[in-house]
């Protein structure tokens, strides 16, 4: 897609989504697919924003869980099942990484059903060995289990052009590594995570990439990164919440009186990235 929306070939509301998306206005994007949510696809598409948006801000819980209510009862294969109960798997295990509440059962019950539901050849796929290697590194805490979903969703990622997914490949295969001393290996990984949300215009995924690379540098460059990413940080609001504490940026900093909520979520000033050919998320 070129993302102008002036072709045959483009798809303004998607176009229009993404840009919202990128710059963490994950209610706003979802806004746009309400009106279309009888289909699965989109029910399924605005499930996956406003989990997205829960997982970056730990806000958004009830939002969330009736969106994906609403994805589950229009799912009518085993494709939209399954891809139903990737996302229930994704927000419980959101949920119990930021502490809101313990979900880890629910969200192991969730993928076992996806990984059931959705044929080999799933588009889907893809996605549900991602997140299960997210479960596996921060719930599980097994590394080689983390290690071997991500490299198939890797594997997968590249087959398939998903640039989007293959950034966050890119960065949890590089985090395993730096836990393990492999620091040419991590710093590899978390350049193309950061190459690749850069082209897409992905700015709420570029300041956890700046502040991982920064862990691979030696000084001068790790500060100038770790301030460039506090620097995104702030313009975005304070998303993701969890590099608040990483950053040693202050929650005032972030506040409203600072940076309007939803300031980020003004029409940009150039033209945007295309968005990527698929929908992709943690």
């Amino acid at each position: 897609m070129s993302g102008s929306g002036t072709t045959a070939s483009d798809d303004p509301l998607q176009t229009a989504i993404w840009r919202l998306r990128s710059r963490g206005c994950w209610a706003e994007a979802a806004a746009l697919l309400t009106p279309h949510t009888d289909r699965a696809a989109a029910a399924l598409e605005r499930t996956g924003l406003l989990v997205e948006h829960a997982l970056f801000t730990g806000e958004g819980w009830a939002e969330a869980e009736d969106a994906l209510r609403t994805a589950e009862a229009v799912a009518g294969d085993d494709e939209e099942r399954g891809a139903a109960a990737c996302e229930r798997g994704r927000l419980a295990y959101a949920a119990t990484r930021l502490g809101v509440r313990d979900r880890a059962d629910e969200a192991r019950a969730a993928f076992g059903r996806a990984a059931a539901l959705l044929a080999p050849t799933s588009p889907t796929r893809p996605l549900l060995d991602f997140r299960r290697g997210l479960f596996a590194e921060h719930i599980s805490d097994s590394a080689p289990a983390a290690r071997a979903a991500y490299r198939r969703a890797h594997e997968a990622a590249q087959a398939h052009g998903d640039e989007l997914l293959l950034s966050f490949t890119w960065h949890h295969l590089a985090g395993l590594a730096l836990r393990e001393g492999e620091l040419t290996e991590a710093r590899h990984g978390f350049t193309e995570a950061l190459r690749i949300r850069v082209e897409l215009g992905f700015l709420i995924g570029t300041a956890p990439a700046l502040a991982a690379l920064a862990a691979c540098e030696p000084e001068p460059e790790a500060g100038h990164l770790r301030a460039e990413a506090a620097r995104l940080f702030r313009l975005l609001g304070g998303v993701p919440v969890w590099l608040a504490t990483e950053l040693g940026v202050p929650a005032e900093a972030c506040a409203p009186a600072a940076l309007p909520r939803g300031a980020s979520c003004a029409p940009p000033s150039g033209p945007a990235a295309p968005p990527p050919p698929r929908e992709a998320t943690p």
